[in-house]
């Protein structure tokens, strides 16, 4: 069990990490509520590959594995400062674009994979709603099926990406006396009768992400935009955050990896009580635990992926990677911004917005508690 990245795999994460540096240099932005990504950024995130890692090269990507896909965004995020943008760009992907090339019709797939490979158009995943967050099967939203098509009624709250996108993929409950075995997947595009995206919703951390709720009122959605077949959204959704859950977090690490390079150098620069502050024990053992924690959660990340890549990855595996590095995030932001000391809370820093853009990790794709549900029904199953 060798995680070491081959050749082609260091070749990747350079040329990834050299992009994600580039990119640092375009500041364009669009203000919608918030400053988020403009489109030309997109569209050059879709130019570099960022955009179709994981696709299929049929309709445009690059066909990637689990782990290489994983260094990748790693490499990139390590290079580039916008931790929101590489979160949309990875929402995008594994929960918009992912779903829809394992489980869309020929007609959908040809349509709309090339446009969100090159990043011509946006994608966001529509599952949350207000009184299902983890428990996602309680939603509310229907889809009842009207002769060749499905008409779509109800509401989605925090969609990542909702206010720019130009196609959802939807979840609603064909079938609400099944519970989670009766709700399906639909791609929904943006200017479809009945699709509103409500006012965005500013946030504190990954601020550059957009997010609003999708309100759907008697959208009528053709039966070959289903994913699947009617009442396989369960596996629609578990497909995707297999991705999400691994593959997604790629970025803290990457991000973990520039707080912790930034910090080094910072502390063995000041100086203070005539030595840099890196030679204080209590500063070093805390330069120790970020270094620490940044491996562990590598590792943790690179098993979950190579597990999924050889078919043999368990919610364990996964649960383990997006909990270990989702808290290892946290704990390494709060330790650079404390580091820094004065200026580890002045805009600008490099380092302010770490502890903003690491919390939300330990609460989108399952929250912490959720995950450590998992892990221990997982540990009572093998005993």
């Amino acid at each position: 069990m060798d995680f070491a990245p081959d050749p082609d795999q260091r070749l990747l994460a350079d040329n990834f990490h050299a992009l994600g540096v580039t990119l640092n240099a375009s500041d364009e932005h669009d203000r919608h509520g918030g400053t988020y990504f403009s489109r030309q950024k997109w569209r050059r995130c879709g130019d570099i590959g960022l955009l179709g890692l994981s696709l299929p090269e049929r309709w445009g990507g690059l066909g990637l594995d689990s782990l290489s896909t994983a260094i990748a965004i790693e490499a990139f995020a390590r290079g580039h400062e916008d931790l929101g943008l590489v979160f949309s760009a990875c929402a995008h992907l594994f929960a918009g674009a992912m779903p829809i090339a394992a489980h869309g019709t020929d007609s959908v797939r040809d349509e709309v994979l090339p446009k969100l490979g090159s990043g011509e158009w946006i994608a966001a995943n529509a599952i949350t709603e207000a009184e299902a967050g983890s428990d996602v099967y309680a939603m509310r939203a229907t889809a009842v099926r009207d002769g060749d098509r499905y008409v779509l009624d109800g509401v989605k709250s925090y969609v990542t990406n909702a206010p720019l996108a130009d196609v959802f993929v939807v979840y609603a409950s064909t079938d609400p006396r099944s519970g989670y075995l009766g709700i399906s997947a639909f791609v929904v595009h943006r200017d479809t009768p009945g699709v509103t995206v409500g006012s965005p919703l500013p946030k504190t951390g990954l601020a550059s992400s957009p997010l609003a709720p999708v309100y759907l009122d008697g959208v009528a959605v053709p039966v070959a935009n289903r994913l699947g077949g009617e009442g396989d959204g369960r596996d629609v959704f578990t497909g995707s955050m297999e991705w999400e859950r691994t593959c997604l977090f790629a970025a803290y690490v990457g991000a973990m990896d520039r707080q912790l390079g930034r910090t080094v150098a910072y502390t063995g620069e000041r100086r203070q009580f005539r030595k840099p502050l890196a030679r204080h024990q209590a500063v070093a053992h805390r330069l120790a635990d970020m270094k620490l924690r940044l491996e562990s959660a590598r590792l943790l990340l690179y098993r979950a992926c190579w597990a999924r890549d050889q078919g043999t990855v368990r919610p364990l595996d996964v649960s383990l990677a997006k909990l270990g590095i989702s808290e290892a995030a946290t704990l390494n932001a709060l330790d650079a911004v404390h580091l820094h000391g004065g200026a580890g809370i002045v805009e600008g820093s490099g380092v302010e917005r770490a502890i903003a853009d690491a919390v939300p990790a330990a609460l989108f794709s399952g929250t912490s508690e959720i995950h450590r549900d998992v892990i221990a029904a997982q540990l009572r199953h093998e005993t």
